[in-house]
C-alpha cells in the first residue's frame, strides 16, 4: 500500500504527525577534537533538516546548556526563529538539567517553553572572570615583557595589575550585551513575564517551578508526555543530526568517546575542566 500513497489525494490520507527534534546540549562555543561544543556550524545541518521534514507538525528543541558564547547562542536562535516563520511551524523547547544563560536564549526561540520542575533556569546576564597573576609571577621572580602597537593591546592581562580604564570598557561591553539579551526576551516572552525586572534580569537563576510562576516557562512537563499529549499517541518524535558512522557507532556508541586522562592534551584538559565548570555553577 505505501507505493500507491502518492495516488491517494491528500484530504483522504492517514498520516501520523511528526515532531523533528534537535538537541543542543553542552557549552555554548567551545569546540575541541574530544568536546564538541554548540555552535551554528554544529547544529545548522540539524536544524535545516527539522525544518525541512514534509510531515512536520511542530519543531522541537531538547535544550541542556549552562551557556556559553552569547553570538553563537544568538546565531542559533536567529537561525531557528527564521526558519519556523519561512515554514509556518510552531517551535516547542523542552528544558532538561539546565537552560541558563545563553542555554535561556536558545530556549526563548521557542513559542512555547516547557520546564522540568528541578530544570535550572534563567541566570539572564553576562559575566566575565579571570586570575590576576601580577603578584605571584613577582614573588618568583619573573619579569612580563609585553610589546604592543596600540595603548589599549594588553587590555586586561591578567599578568598586570589591573587598570581602572580596562574594567570600565568590560563594562560597558558587558551592559551592551546584556541589554541586547534582555530586548530578546521581553520581545519573546512579552507579557508572559511577571516576575520583577531588577529580579528577572540580574543573573538569578530559579527552578523550574519558581520560573513558571515568574513566566520565564509557560508550563511543566517532559517532552514525551507533552508532544503526545499535544499531538496525539501515535506522534513520531524524530531526532534530528543523528550519527551516521558505522565505525563511530561501533566504537563508541551514541556517546561522545570519553579517553582515558593520560591520552588526553594539556588544552583537552582544560576543556573538559572547563565545561565541567560551567554545569557545576548552578549544582549538577
Amino acid at each position: 500500500m505505501a507505493l500507491f500513497k502518492h495516488l491517494i489525494p491528500k484530504p483522504f490520507r492517514k498520516t501520523t504527525p511528526v515532531v523533528p527534534l534537535i538537541r543542543l546540549g553542552g557549552v555554548i562555543g567551545a569546540r575541541s577534537m574530544l568536546q564538541s561544543g554548540l555552535s551554528l556550524a554544529g547544529v545548522e545541518k540539524a536544524i535545516k533538516e527539522a525544518f525541512d521534514v514534509k510531515e512536520a507538525v511542530a519543531v522541537a528543541l531538547a535544550i541542556n546548556s549552562p551557556g556559553g558564547s552569547p553570538v553563537q547562542a544568538h546565531l542559533i536562535y536567529r537561525r531557528i526563529r527564521a526558519l519556523a516563520e519561512e515554514k509556518k511551524l510552531p517551535v516547542i523547547a523542552y528544558l532538561e538539567d539546565v537552560a541558563a544563560s545563553g542555554g535561556y536564549m536558545l530556549a526563548c526561540a521557542g513559542d512555547e517553553i516547557v520546564a522540568d520542575p528541578s530544570s535550572i533556569v534563567g541566570s539572564i546576564g553576562v559575566v566575565s572572570s579571570g586570575f590576576g597573576l601580577d603578584r605571584a609571577i613577582g614573588k618568583l621572580g619573573i619579569d612580563r615583557r609585553v610589546y604592543t602597537a596600540g595603548s589599549r593591546k594588553a587590555t586586561l592581562d591578567p599578568f598586570q595589575p589591573e587598570n581602572i580604564e580596562d574594567i570600565d570598557h568590560l563594562k560597558d561591553l558587558q551592559r551592551e550585551v546584556h541589554t541586547m539579551f534582555i530586548d530578546l526576551v521581553k520581545a519573546r516572552r512579552g507579557d508572559k513575564l511577571t516576575g520583577d525586572e531588577a529580579d528577572l534580569f540580574s543573573g538569578l537563576f530559579w527552578a523550574g517551578g519558581s520560573a513558571l510562576g515568574l513566566g520565564l516557562v509557560d508550563r511543566l512537563g517532559n517532552l514525551h508526555e507533552d508532544i503526545r499529549e499535544k499531538f496525539g499517541e501515535k506522534a513520531e518524535i524524530r531526532l534530528m543530526g543523528r550519527e551516521k558512522g558505522f565505525l563511530r557507532r561501533r566504537l563508541f556508541g551514541s556517546a561522545t568517546p570519553r579517553l582515558p586522562a593520560s591520552l588526553l592534551s594539556g588544552e583537552e584538559l582544560l576543556s573538559a575542566i572547563e565545561s565541567r565548570l560551567h554545569f557545576s555553577r548552578y549544582g549538577l
